[in-house]
């Protein structure tokens, strides 16, 4: 994103204005004199000091135009089209593909398939609780891990968050140890098929991705089983946020509104790892807080309002993630 010179070019406009305005008096003064009879009468006036004092009105200078773009989104008519782009493609294939995932597959099917693609994703979580020092919860994610690829069948089915294990899962990678240790997002960007994030995300989650071999094993990261399995899973989750997608393309301005949200739920999960919980109410628009639509007691949905105030809409499956 490129900030705009307006400021500055009409301010040389303004200052070019003020030195010609003596000029000009100069100019008309002489020309009256020459319209007397006399001319001997003529006489050429002094010129005007540069240190002359001005009129209050002629000093002011008026500067107009954009601002340029928002703090943290420098490329921000990049982002902007792109993401016309991609909702434009979404609209034509991957949303009716979407529909047809969560009206064609029954709800504990499509639970499961979320849970095993999470599962899968423990170890990274481990990994980045070790690297902030927090070892208590590392353990818990690894004995999460364990419980649910054996007892729960590869991952199926989520057995470690009931009882007597009572292990929840937490979001966490690499991206959020950065945050965690005060690095700062960067510049936000849409970029298609990876969708929103910041330079800070897309360094965390290529090392996420990194981790994974070691602790899966090569074997299963063959591109046979990549493939297949990572449109499986982007495509879950597609069809989990599909009525989030559809209440923030209602909204006046929807790429300011999916930003907002997105930064908000990435600077909430990290606030957490402090310690530190927002009473602010934002919808998560990624991860396992997004519920598997079906159940008639989904909660009402707030779409953020970028401007200020929230904004409540249509009841959707979604909830803060804890």
């Amino acid at each position: 994103m490129l900030v705009p010179a307006v400021a500055a070019g009409m301010m040389m406009m303004g200052a070019q204005a003020q030195s010609a305005a003596p000029q000009l008096a100069v100019a008309a003064e002489v020309a009256m004199q020459d319209a007397t009879p006399s001319a001997s009468q003529v006489q050429q006036p002094a010129a005007p000091s540069p240190a002359a004092p001005q009129d209050d009105a002629a000093q002011d200078i008026v500067v107009t135009g954009d601002k340029g773009a928002p703090k943290g989104d420098p490329l921000e008519q990049l982002n902007a089209k792109s993401f016309e782009a991609v909702q434009s493609v979404d609209k034509a294939v991957v949303e009716p593909v979407a529909k047809a995932y969560n009206k064609g597959l029954p709800r504990p099917v499509r639970k499961g398939l979320r849970n095993f693609f999470s599962n899968l994703g423990e170890p990274v979580v481990a990994a980045a609780y070790l690297l902030q020092f927090k070892p208590g919860k590392a353990f818990e994610t690894a004995g999460r891990f364990g419980v649910n690829s054996t007892l729960g069948f590869v991952g199926l089915f989520d057995v470690a968050k009931r009882k007597p294990f009572n292990l929840p899962h937490r979001d966490n990678g690499i991206a959020n140890t950065l945050g965690y240790y005060g690095v700062g997002p960067g510049p936000y960007m849409y970029l298609p098929i990876v969708g929103p994030t910041t330079l800070r995300d897309i360094v965390g989650d290529t090392a996420d991705k990194m981790i994974l071999p070691f602790a899966l094993g090569r074997k299963v990261f063959k591109p046979a089983y990549v493939i297949p399995a990572t449109i499986l899973n982007q495509l879950g989750e597609r069809a989990a946020f599909d009525e989030t997608i559809t209440a923030i393309r209602k909204e006046d301005d929807p790429y300011t509104v999916y930003k907002t949200m997105y930064l908000r739920q990435r600077q909430a999960e990290i606030e957490a790892l402090h310690g530190r919980v927002s009473d602010e109410k934002f919808v998560p628009i990624y991860g396992d807080a997004i519920r598997t639509p079906g159940k008639k007691d989904a909660p009402k949905l707030v779409v953020p309002d970028p401007y200020g105030d929230d904004i409540e809409d249509e009841p959707a499956g979604d909830t803060p993630p804890q």
